[in-house]
This record gives structure tokens, sequence and C-alpha cells, in this order.
């Protein structure tokens, strides 16, 4: 079986946050950074500086265009700082029979920068049946069986692109208000792609938002699991949202992505049954906070980064 997981470098810096082989980090997300360019998110610029403040080193590139594309640029602002890149992000519509190549013109660049950077993780997310602004359908709730075929067959390449011409592995994000949320429909994707290509982007959050448990996928999956995003969320409003169809988009609004410990999963469980895999991993914190006042993220940022230091062993 193909490694799933690049193995994080050993040397640890002042501040760095390192549970056996689970390193931590932080991202844009957690700053309420949705979009390239938006006039209601924290300037690139302060969300950089931030992430130094608030004790992090490593950090995902986010969403595209955001930060700088040119690779001299962003190494620039990088070092300057002391920080390191452990992924890069993208969205991929590949639900549709003959849609791979759309896809991989869209995802190639991201890749390219994501390896540029000296990281070899990219998390891709499934395209969403909802608009991620709006909260209005898009498509169909389910896929059509060829639909489902499409889109693991899709990921199968495109993972097998990314790795062969960028070095760069697939790490697949299940997704609110995606056709791949549920927690059966997680196990049902893993079952049909190739972990070869493409293996899990376990996000927290994305799960309990469905009622899934991550530690049971951890435990089930152990050799699929190439990747954490650490998040929480409110069980009563998830709960409140699957009964009321409220979109995603709007729970965020709603704060349904919450400050740890305050929500579910357990995080520090969640760490101790990664720190029993095979294998190092990158465990990177994403609160959901779009769209939010700028003043808003560093101290819940800050106050993060104590609380999961204290799920660390000592």
């Amino acid at each position: 079986m193909a490694a799933v997981a690049a193995r994080p470098p050993t040397r640890i810096l002042t501040g760095e946050l390192v549970a056996k082989n689970v390193v931590i980090g932080t991202a844009p997300d957690s700053w309420g950074i949705w979009f390239a360019d938006d006039p209601h998110q924290t300037p690139a610029g302060q969300f950089l500086d931030e992430v130094v403040q608030a004790g992090y080193e490593w950090i995902e590139i986010g969403a595209f265009g955001y930060l700088p594309t040119d690779p001299g640029q962003l190494k620039d602002e990088l070092d300057v700082r002391r920080l390191k890149v452990s992924g890069g992000t993208t969205f991929a519509r590949l639900q549709h029979p003959g849609s791979i190549d759309e896809a991989w013109a869209h995802v190639a660049p991201i890749a390219a920068l994501t390896a540029a950077m000296g990281a070899e993780h990219l998390v891709v997310i499934p395209d969403l049946w909802r608009d991620d602004l709006t909260g209005l359908e898009k498509e169909s709730r389910t896929l059509s069986s060829a639909q489902w075929t499409a889109l693991t067959e899709g990921h199968n390449e495109l993972g097998r692109r990314m790795l062969e011409e960028f070095g760069v592995h697939s790490q697949f994000h299940s997704h609110a208000d995606s056709h791949v949320g549920y927690q059966p429909d997680v196990e049902r994707f893993l079952e049909s792609t190739d972990p070869a290509y493409v293996n899990l982007c376990l996000d927290t959050g994305h799960i309990a938002y469905y009622g899934g448990d991550s530690v049971e996928l951890i435990t089930k999956y152990p050799e699929r699991i190439g990747y954490l995003h650490l998040k929480q969320v409110d069980a009563e409003l998830a709960a409140r949202a699957l009964a009321e169809d409220i979109s995603f988009s709007q729970t965020v609004r709603m704060d349904i992505m919450v400050e740890p410990p305050s929500g579910v999963p357990d995080l520090a469980e969640v760490l101790r049954a990664a720190e029993q895999l095979p294998r190092d991993l990158f465990a990177i914190v994403e609160q959901d906070m779009y769209p939010c006042s700028p003043d808003r993220p560093l101290p819940i940022a800050r106050r993060t980064y104590t609380y999961l230091a204290s799920c660390l062993p000592s």
C-alpha cells in the first residue's frame, strides 16, 4: 500500500505543537477566509502576522489567491515569519462524467504551488450541491449510480495526476451540503477509491455535523487517514440544521463551528486516537467563521492553541 501521508520534519522549533506523530497547525478558515478576494475577510498580511502571534508555525494555503500565488513571493512572506505550509486546499467538481480535465485545469496550479512550498498534501473538497454563499440548491442532493462512479473514479484520477506530476497526496475532505457528508457516505467513498491515490482528510467538525464519529473512523480505517482538520460543532445547532434543512453557510453565520472545548467531538480523544496511527499527520485547526470582524479570530486562535497544548502529552 502506498504511503498516505508525508512525514512532517522531526526538528521541533520553539512553540511548535507536536504530539508524538501529530503536528498541529492552523488555516485561513480560522480567520474567516473562504474566498480569494472578499471585502468581509481579514487581510492576508494580518492573517499571517496573527498566526505567529497565536503561536502556530504551520498553515494551509487556503483559498487559492488569498495568499500570494507566486511561489517566490509566498515563500518570502512565510520565511520572514518563520511559517511553513502543511498543504493546500481546493474544491473539485467530479460528480459528473467527463469532468476530470476541467477539474484538473483548476487543481493543477494549486497543486503546483503546494509542492513549491515544500508541502505534500492537497485537501480536496467535493463540489457542494448548495451554493456556499446563498445556500440555494444548485443540483440534486443525491447522486445517480453513474454520478457516484464518476465521483470516485474522478478522485482516483485526480489523485494520480497530483501525485505523479507534483508529488502531492490527495486528501479527500467530506463536507456538509456535499454528496459525501454522512459517515456511511464517507465509508462508501473510502471503500470505492484507491488508497494509492486518495485518502481522507478527516474533518472532525464536518463528521460531527452529521452525527458521525471521528474516533470510530480513525479506528476502522487507520490506513486511510492521511490528514486531520480539527474543529468542533454546536451539537444542538447541528441537529436543528438537519431537522429544519438550514444550509451550511447559514449555520456558519449562526456560529455552528465553536471554539474548543465547547462543542463536539472531544478533540483530546481524537488526538489520542490519531497518535496510535502508524504514520505522522498534520492536524490543522479550522473554525469556520465567515464572515467575521477582523478583531475576532486572534483571541480565539490563542485560546485554541492553549487548549490543544493541554490535550497533548507532556
